[in-house]
């Protein structure tokens, strides 16, 4: 059985109860302890803060982990990256009172950074050969300067709402985050295999995102120049209609790229569109 930690609340452990439940594994979230197993699937999930989880999976305490980029680069453990998920994106950035001007990075230089991620903004500062002062706080590290405590600050972005709030203007993207499947470098034979299935259920699940299935109905002689408007992977399913002259289209395409080529679509004929979810993909 392979034991996997989650992060015990927020956006991320949101999104990864999301991703576990339309793969098909079911925990139960209602009465969350700290360790839970699934009743149709050899894993069980441990309930960690965030911050604690690359260790966890380093040390073999735990199997594998879903923990942001950002704790990962952080915390400098020796897991491996199995999976980019995609979901939980923010970024870490720097960010500075809204009066006063930026001139860039060199600003920096001698000026007093608080953040929650000194690793991260240590080897950035390193990299742009700037010379700051990094004041570790753990908490609302974004009121900083309002209290004289920083000229800056180092933190994580997503909308942007706290900078604006606390009177700071983001003036550099560091890094760019999302969720991440980490893993421990000492797997045995026996939890790769479930590993593998593992993996097998969430490439389903993220093919099928905002990805859309079309059938539409068209006049024989204009499949051809249907088809070539059509961006889905791999030829599409055409079948003759019972109305002579007529022909379905079946398809799988990107969902933003179907409502660019609509237009297109109804001026060579198509009629009756029909496009519905898709939930998992094999491909």
């Amino acid at each position: 059985m392979l034991r996997i930690a989650v992060q015990s609340k927020g956006r991320l452990f949101e999104d990864t109860m999301s991703l576990l439940a339309e793969a098909g594994i079911k925990v139960s979230t209602s009465k969350r302890t700290l360790l839970v197993q699934s009743a149709d699937f050899p894993i069980e999930v441990l309930y960690l803060r965030d911050d604690d989880i690359p260790q966890c999976v380093a040390t073999g305490v735990t199997d594998l982990g879903i923990v942001g980029k950002n704790e990962f680069a952080e915390r400098q453990e020796q897991a491996d990256i199995i999976r980019h998920l995609g979901f939980s994106q923010c970024r870490m950035s720097l960010a500075i009172p809204k009066a006063v001007k930026y001139t860039g990075l060199s600003w920096f230089e001698g000026k007093k950074i608080a953040t929650s991620y000194p690793n991260i903004l240590r080897r950035f500062l390193h990299e742009n050969h700037i010379n700051a002062d990094i004041h570790v706080i753990t908490g609302s590290v974004e009121i900083s300067p309002g209290i004289g405590l920083s000229d800056a600050i180092f933190d994580i972005v997503s909308s942007g709402s706290t900078l604006v709030s606390n009177n700071l203007a983001e003036v550099e993207v560091v890094m760019q985050s999302e969720a991440l499947l980490i893993g421990n470098r000492n797997l045995s034979p026996r939890k790769r295999a479930i590993l593998e299935e593992l993996l097998f259920r969430i490439e389903a699940v993220k093919a099928a995102e905002n990805k859309k299935y079309v059938l539409m109905n068209v006049p024989t002689d204009k499949v051809q120049d249907v088809v070539d408007v059509l961006p889905g992977a791999k030829s599409p399913t055409i079948m003759p209609l019972a109305t002579e002259g007529w022909s379905s289209i079946h398809t799988v395409v990107d969902e933003k790229s179907f409502w660019e080529i609509i237009s297109r679509l109804k001026e060579l004929g198509a009629q009756g569109i029909l496009v519905m979810p898709i939930e998992k993909m094999i491909l």
